[in-house]
Order: C-alpha cells, then structure tokens, then sequence
C-alpha cells in the first residue's frame, strides 16, 4: 500500500517495516567484482553430505570443477551403517571427496564403553575415514554424532581421551564444533546488531547444567592440550568470531591445533582491516570450509569475501544478517595457504 507524504509516494513507513523484510540495497558507485572461480586450487576442508544421491554428488563435482575446488571433506558426523552408506556413495569420486567419520557414543554411561567406541572408531578407519567430524558441543554436550549423542559428554571428558589418542595413532584429523557465536548468546532484542540469525540459531542458557560459551572454549583446550599428538580443527574460528584473539591465544599455544573459516564469513565481513591482519598472523593455521549447501550464489560470494577488497555489499538471503559485508582482499600468497596448502599438511600425514 502507498502513502503520500508531500506529494512523494512512499510504500513503506519506517515504523511498520519488519526487519525480516528489511533488504536494503547499496547505492555506492564502487567496484563489484565478479569472481567466478577461485584464483588457485581449493580443498574444502568442512562440508557435509549434502549430495543425496549420485545425481547430485555428480552435479556437485561440476560445481567444483566450476569453481576450481579439487577436493571436498564430507563430515558424516556417522558411525556403523549410516557411515558405510555414505561412504561408499562418495567413494565413487575417489579423488574429489574424503569421507570422515563420527565418534559412537551408544552405551556411552556404561563401563566398557571406551573399548566399543575405539572398535568402532578402527572398524570405520578401515572402510575409509581419514578424519573424524564434525564433533559438536553447544553447552548440552556432544550432540553432533549420529545415530546416538552423547548428552553430558564435553569434549575434555576423561572418556573420550582414548579416542582421541588412537586418532592421533591413526593420524585422524578432528573437527570439533565447540559453542556458537556470541550474538546467539546476547539479548535477543533491539540492541542486538545480528538478531534475525542470531534468533534463528539462539542459545538457551537456561537449561540445566549447560555450559557457557568460556567453558566450552575451555574444554576444547583442555583436549588440545591432553592430546598433543593429535591434530585438531576448531571449525568456525572456534566460534570466537567476535574476538578472535581467543583463536588465536589457542593458536599461539598448540601447535596441533588449526582454525577453518567455515559459515563464519557473514560475522567476520563487517571487520576486513582485522581480518586481513589475522590472516596475516595465522596464515599457517588456517583451513578454507564453506558449510553451506553447494550453489553459485555462495561459492561467488565466498569467493568475493577472501579475493577481492569490494565493499559495502549484501547477502542477507545467504547469510541471515541484515549489515553490509566488506572483501578481505587477501595476498596470493594468504590464499595459497588457505586454499589449500594447509590442507595438504593435515591430509597428508
């Protein structure tokens, strides 16, 4: 419905727009960058199944062939049959996917069950896996693995340091989902900057006995450091994507443990001179992931963020938040390392 205000034809009033139907559009006439393919080879080090079928796993092989992405990690999060399955659906394209398996956690309140979940854990070693993820702990404890959780089971639990040992004997990556960003934990309200996605994704401290985004950061050190011949991933900046010198005190430390920048550029856009500047300082340390179903409109826009230094752009649909993004513009030489050289180093052990 139009309104006329002096004369002028408005269609919507400021006071009756809802911010989920907020798109603004930049008027700036600046630079826009198309990227249509990454400016060297890429491994994606985070994604998951995505490709239900084998007419979509060859669907998704032209989409890396598009984009110059050699290798994708599928994190199963599964163990027993539903790993074999994947497995041997993505087994099919040898060279284009790595297939990692999950951690079983059934009988995992019983006495013995350390001994289960390390057969279990060499039993999938041998159909394939090559690493173990995405282990995942919001507060509640390992929720992630399929087909049971472990509910009340951090990462730093005493039960779980066997496995963790027998990866780095079988030198397997983990990947480890340790809290959320820290917009989901803040007010859900006015003052909050990031609150269509951060209500989306919100987190209930409410709950008994649910740890806190420190806490959980906590446990991922406590198993980095108990586990020092065991190599770990803190997928999405280990969720300290609004203070990333958390990361990178983790960094700084333990040399065993690595960052992947998956589902976290929407966060870290809005900031690129810190950005850039941190993948500067960790240019070692870092793995590209994206985390996100495989389609153009992503794969452009990823790319744009980390080659290019376009500003003051959108990608609310994508992303869920309502602010501009800002490119990095990173070095061939960041890139390089990012896309894939990093990679090399963790997979080819």
């Amino acid at each position: 419905m139009f309104v006329m205000v002096n004369s002028i034809a408005y269609s919507q009033r400021p006071d009756s727009l809802l911010l989920k139907n907020y798109r603004p559009k930049s008027i700036f006439k600046i630079p826009i960058t198309q990227i249509k393919k990454a400016k060297f080879p890429v491994i994606d080090m985070h994604s998951h199944p995505y490709g239900g079928s084998t007419e979509k796993i060859a669907e998704w092989v032209k989409m890396m062939d598009r984009y110059g992405i050699e290798k994708t990690i599928i994190l199963t999060q599964s163990t027993g049959a539903q790993f074999d399955s994947i497995y041997a659906l993505y087994s099919k394209y040898q060279n284009r996917f790595d297939v990692w398996c999950g951690f079983d956690y059934t009988g995992y309140n019983e006495p013995g069950w350390a001994e289960a979940g390390l057969k279990e854990l060499e039993r999938c070693y041998r159909v394939g896996a090559r690493g173990v993820g995405e282990l995942g702990d919001k507060g509640l404890g390992e929720t992630y693995s399929e087909p049971t959780p472990g509910l009340g089971m951090h990462i730093d639990d005493p039960r779980l340091q066997p496995l963790f040992k027998k990866c780095g004997e079988l030198k397997m990556p983990v990947n480890i989902h340790v809290a959320e960003s820290k917009w989901m934990y803040e007010p859900m309200d006015s003052t909050n900057d990031g609150l269509m996605n951060a209500y989306e994704w919100k987190v209930d401290m409410t709950k008994p006995g649910i740890l806190n985004h420190a806490k959980l950061i906590n446990t991922l050190e406590n198993a980095v450091r108990q586990n020092p011949n065991t190599t770990f991933i803190a997928c999405h900046f280990a969720n300290c994507d609004y203070d990333l010198s958390i990361l990178g005190n983790l960094l700084n430390q333990y040399p065993n443990l690595y960052a992947d920048i998956s589902a976290r550029y929407a966060e870290t856009a809005p900031i690129p001179l810190y950005m850039r500047a941190f993948y500067k300082k960790y240019q070692n340390r870092l793995l590209f992931g994206t985390d996100m179903e495989f389609e153009v409109r992503m794969y452009d826009t990823v790319f744009r963020l980390l080659q290019t230094s376009d500003e003051h752009f959108y990608a609310i649909d994508l992303t869920g938040y309502h602010w501009p993004m800002y490119g990095f513009g990173l070095s061939d030489a960041i890139l390089k390392k990012l896309y894939k050289t990093n990679a090399l180093k963790i997979l080819m052990r």
